[in-house]
């Protein structure tokens, strides 16, 4: 059986990715895949932490002359409605998760508290945390740096479209080349673009390494955990 060599994981989820080929919303047989593997990795004795975006729902402005806070606060509100779309699908495979939300929600979430979630993990429970900051002008990959950082993880899962970090957007370069291995530096130096710059320098300043990685590769998450070697690390 394999083994996991890492103790508690931050997992961050696209929204997009929750959305599959309907492109948004939620696709059901997409979410419960999903979620098999979390709980794969969770039955491997793993404490894991989950913080997803609201990108399959709404994405900043989305072209509208709108105010940037507000568009925030609406892409907040879209996180929340995949975090209890996976926590309602982990808890009917028999698995016991939490929602906390850094925006006060109480009628459908915790509040965030670092003690709270703590807790939880503690006790085998799988922690998604939603609203990415709670602030206007962060995005949910700021968010999942954070929260990884506060909750000691052993490592920040980047679990993505693409099966790594390339040198330029393989879309566009059929030429691009995957980068194995990336330090922090050399990331932001070379304006790479798996996740925003704050987000790097803060696990760069608090030296959480990340792993970016194809989350619909088989049994992806299991080998990221495993020590497998996939995607592409940043430390």
């Amino acid at each position: 059986m394999a083994k996991a060599i890492y103790n508690r994981v931050l997992i961050k989820l696209s929204g997009e990715a929750l959305a599959g080929e309907k492109g948004n919303g939620i696709d059901e047989v997409v979410l419960s895949k999903v979620v098999d593997q979390i709980i794969a990795v969770h039955n491997l004795g793993v404490e894991v932490g989950i913080v997803v975006g609201g990108g399959n729902f709404w994405r900043g402005r989305q072209g509208l002359e709108m105010d940037r806070t507000s568009a925030d606060h609406m892409g907040m509100l879209a996180t929340i409605m995949n975090a209890l779309a996976i926590s309602d699908a982990i808890e009917r495979k028999g698995v016991q998760s939490r929602v906390q939300t850094a925006l006060t929600i109480t009628r459908v979430a915790e509040p965030y508290i670092l003690r709270k979630a703590m807790n939880h993990l503690n006790k085998g429970r799988i922690v998604i945390f939603a609203c990415g900051t709670g602030n206007p002008y962060f995005t949910t990959d700021t968010g999942a740096a954070l929260r990884a950082t506060e909750i000691n993880a052993d490592i920040l899962l980047l679990a993505k479209n693409v099966d790594g970090i390339y040198d330029s957007d393989p879309k566009l370069n059929k030429d691009a080349k995957k980068l194995e291995k990336v330090t922090y530096k050399e990331f932001l130096d070379k304006g790479l673009r798996a996740m925003d710059a704050t987000a790097i320098t803060m696990c760069m300043e608090n030296k959480v390494p990340v792993l970016a990685f194809g989350l619909f590769e088989e049994n992806s998450l299991l080998k990221a955990v495993c020590g497998e070697k996939i995607g592409t690390i940043i430390c």
